[in-house]
């Protein structure tokens, strides 16, 4: 009676996992796509916070070298996640991101450094897709990691939805219903192999606004024109898959 009880309690949560969008995915794969996106996410904090210096046409060399922005980036990284155990794949994922990270800052050095010109187009946006582009150069066969947006927001091709992240973004964190900053995960194929795929929300912070927000229409710095958002608004998400 009471073994009968307890698959029924658990067969009812899974149902209502599944009716409420929720997918129940392997806890370890869900800790690996958090730490890739964690990562990401420090490494392009850091390229937003050195912006100033990045643009600033009085100086030539900056000292923003890949190995700085690596080190600075590991330290939000570990006040963000703390300790962490990783496994030998968990590893090699990491070390790729991590060279994928120095490599594009230290490809860009001369543009960074270069004195007598302003804004350098070099922004977190930019930053991200290369080192994205990197790390599947890298690994591609064992996981990716890209940064994109609802259909409306894309600024760039490449950053484009597939009909996965569209379908999650549409029914799901556009939803009034969504848990604001609740990743969707779930079990899929994609191109014949069976993966983990997450999609990890994000929403427009105050310094997003230089670019993003208003007045709507109006040609930011980068020659794109403003969509007029607010803070808080969902702006894109970061879609990681990790293949089995």
């Amino acid at each position: 009676m009471r073994r009968g009880l307890i698959f029924a309690v658990f067969f009812a949560w899974a149902v209502f996992c599944a009716l409420a969008g929720f997918v129940v995915a392997d806890e370890d794969d869900m800790t690996t796509g958090e730490r890739l996106a964690a990562l990401l996410r420090a490494s392009r904090t850091v390229i937003s916070s050195h912006q100033k210096l990045i643009n600033d046409e009085s100086l030539g060399n900056k000292d923003l070298t890949g190995q700085r922005v690596v080190n600075e980036a590991l330290q939000i990284f570990a006040q963000r996640k703390g300790d962490q155990n990783l496994s030998p794949l968990d590893r090699q994922l990491f070390a790729a991101q991590v060279a994928a990270i120095k490599e594009v800052v230290d490809e860009h050095q001369g543009m960074i450094d270069m004195k007598g010109v302003g804004f350098k187009g070099f922004i977190p946006a930019t930053f991200a897709r290369l080192v994205n582009e990197r790390f599947e150069e890298k690994v591609g066969d064992k996981a990716k990691i890209k940064v994109t947006a609802p259909e409306d927001l894309i600024r760039n091709r490449k950053a484009r939805p597939d009909e996965w992240e569209q379908h999650v973004i549409e029914h799901n964190f556009q939803s009034p219903d969504w848990p604001k900053g609740t990743s969707f995960t779930e079990d899929v194929e994609v191109n014949g192999r069976q993966s983990f795929r997450m999609l990890i929300p994000e929403y427009y912070s105050a310094s997003c606004l230089t670019c993003h927000g208003g007045p709507k229409g109006e040609v930011d710095v980068t020659g794109y024109p403003k969509e007029g958002k607010a803070e808080g608004d969902l702006g894109g998400a970061i879609s990681i898959t990790l293949f089995k």
